[in-house]
């Protein structure tokens, strides 16, 4: 398993499980399973609901707490100084642990300053390693700049081969940011698994179509947390460290960036933000 040191010093296995869209009642043997297949970084938030299970996981997984990563994020409506330590601690109370590795703040809403500073003294006071924000553009990272002396340790962001992000990654590198990308497999899309270049690839390499994009992720120097339910892909996303991409095909794979995401912030959330902000 590759790992990447964070600006903070702090490291971090790139590949880890995501729980995004579990329900709460199923999430804990899903985890347990990640964890027997040898996933040691585990991604969840407060918004998926499934920070107990996630909880109860670590409680019964008879692993180090040392030995496991483990990344939240507080939701917008936890924003604000105050509200956003109380949803820390409520946090570590689900998680039955005493810290939290890396906490995210998710989306770049309502006072999200006030909750980077909450995460600071969350960081000062052992309840958290390392911080860092989640969808936050190139100008919004820039005003997190502008208030701390603190540099985030990672952006999470939408990413995939048919949305690279390439202006903002090459900032967020400029900046020592980790760039971490969620919708890896692009939430499984068809087209993108189907796409000839991918296919090819896949049949060169003797590897699926899958293992191909999150090999491209890794050698691309993307942190990533792939969501499956099933145990036999979880082995499979794992298998991805036995080879690499010649660099010729990392290019070929770059050439399929469209340039537009594939998830949609629903148009109210960003009416509401932009209304509140005013």
């Amino acid at each position: 398993m590759d790992k990447l040191k964070l600006n903070d010093g702090n490291t971090l296995p790139m590949l880890g499980y995501g729980v995004f869209e579990i329900p709460d009642s199923e999430c804990t043997k899903h985890v347990l399973n990640a964890l027997e297949c040898g996933y040691r970084h585990i991604d969840t938030a407060q918004i998926y609901g499934n920070e107990a299970g996630v909880g109860r996981a670590i409680a019964e997984c008879n692993l180090a707490r040392s030995d496991l990563f483990i990344t939240s994020k507080i939701w917008v409506k936890n924003y604000g100084f105050d509200k956003a330590q109380k949803s820390i601690d409520v946090s570590l109370k689900k998680l039955k642990t005493d810290y939290i590795d890396l906490m995210l703040l998710h989306r770049p809403y309502f006072d999200y300053k006030g909750a980077w500073k909450a995460l600071e003294t969350a960081q000062a006071d052992g309840k958290i390693k390392s911080i860092g924000l989640s969808n936050f553009t190139i100008a919004q990272t820039e005003e997190i700049l502008n208030i701390t002396k603190t540099v985030p340790c990672v952006n999470q962001i939408e990413l995939h081969p048919y949305f690279a992000q390439k202006k903002l990654k090459t900032y967020l590198n400029q900046k020592n940011i980790a760039v971490e990308a969620w919708y890896p497999l692009g939430h499984g899309n068809k087209k993108l698994l189907g796409n000839k270049i991918i296919c090819e690839l896949a049949e060169k390499y003797k590897k699926t179509p899958s293992q191909i994009i999150l090999r491209w992720h890794i050698c691309s120097g993307n942190i990533i947390f792939p969501k499956t339910c099933n145990t036999a892909h979880m082995r499979e996303n794992l298998d991805i460290f036995s080879f690499t991409l010649e660099p010729s095909d990392i290019q070929k794979i770059d050439t399929l960036d469209k340039g537009k995401p594939l998830f949609n912030v629903p148009d109210w959330v960003q009416k509401l933000s932009i209304m509140l902000s005013k």
